[in-house]
């Protein structure tokens, strides 16, 4: 038998087909395990399943895993709008729609191939070998501000500022309805979702503490422009925790409407601000990014500001 072709026969009754998977083979997840299956990789007598097939007791399955396939990183001349930048640390500003390091689906033309052209070797290896330097990590479709360092030691600093929060960071979003009050803490734990892994939400099952501080900027009729400052940094915790207030972010299809509004599509968010303490001369650092202009556009398709 071809050795990349794995027999799993079904233990219970009931089980989703990619739970099973990512149970019995620990190097795989849930969502690797979904892949495989809408790749037609797993069968049953010779069929193809869907990743939602529930399993019956008596059934086995057969797996093709793959050859695993090492793309090594390369360098890409991709423009990079840089905020601050000396011999320890680089700070720039994300474009919305960049993905930041290479990720399934993800294998080039990302943050870190840009990285690599513009700064050579000149990267920490802490973050691992497909995110040198990455300090922090903020969505494909969030904009703004991003610290990556270029050596060890500023690496561990800067992830130390992260740990103990001296390394502050301020979004500016723009959510759905409206608020009653002007500003607000949030403070609700956030794990990953109970059958979705693709998403995160507030439970108390497998999470870990969250704080939001959120402030009004300006209110608009059925939505308002506020301003996040994140006390942890937890995965999609902004647009989670609004979501969970009712306000998810505009144009968010994960946690909110499925389908674009005002013409965008991915959450309208943008890292705006970031303070951290440089690692190398200890001076107290604050940058800051201007609302892009896809951010600026949504605000104009919103109307005029209700104060």
């Amino acid at each position: 038998m071809d050795e990349n072709i794995i027999s799993i026969e079904a233990r219970e009754s009931g089980e989703r087909i990619d739970a099973l998977l990512a149970d019995i083979l620990p190097q795989l997840t849930r969502s690797a395990a979904q892949r495989l299956i809408e790749e037609g990789n797993v069968t049953l007598l010779g069929k193809p399943l869907k990743k939602n097939h529930k399993c019956r007791v008596g059934e086995c399955y057969e797996l093709f895993l793959p050859p695993v396939q090492d793309i090594p990183l390369v360098a890409q001349d991709i423009p990079l709008d840089i905020v601050f930048e000396d011999e320890e640390l680089i700070v720039v500003n994300k474009p919305r729609g960049l993905v930041v390091h290479p990720a399934p689906g993800h294998p080039d033309g990302t943050l870190v191939n840009a990285l690599l052209y513009h700064c050579g070797d000149s990267l920490s290896g802490i973050g691992g070998e497909k995110r040198p330097g990455i300090v922090h990590r903020i969505d494909k479709d969030t904009s703004g501000l991003l610290i990556v360092a270029k050596n060890d030691f500023a690496h561990q600093a800067l992830s130390a500022q992260l740990s103990d929060r001296s390394l502050s960071r301020v979004y500016e979003a723009v959510v759905r309805g409206n608020f009653r009050e002007d500003s607000g803490r949030i403070d609700r734990p956030i794990g990953r979702h109970p059958t979705d892994r693709k998403r995160m939400a507030v439970t108390e099952k497998n999470s870990r503490p969250a704080v939001t501080h959120w402030q009004m900027i300006n209110r608009y009729r059925g939505y308002c422009h506020v301003q996040c400052s994140l006390e942890t940094g937890r995965t999609h915790q902004i647009r989670v925790h609004m979501a969970s207030l009712g306000h998810p972010l505009l144009g968010d299809a994960l946690y909110g409407a499925a389908s674009p509004e005002k013409g965008l599509e991915g959450q309208c968010l943008h890292a705006r601000k970031l303070k951290f303490i440089h690692p190398r001369t200890l001076e107290h650092m604050e940058l800051e990014a201007p609302l892009p202009g896809y951010f600026l556009d949504v605000l104009a398709r919103l109307g005029p500001a209700e104060g």
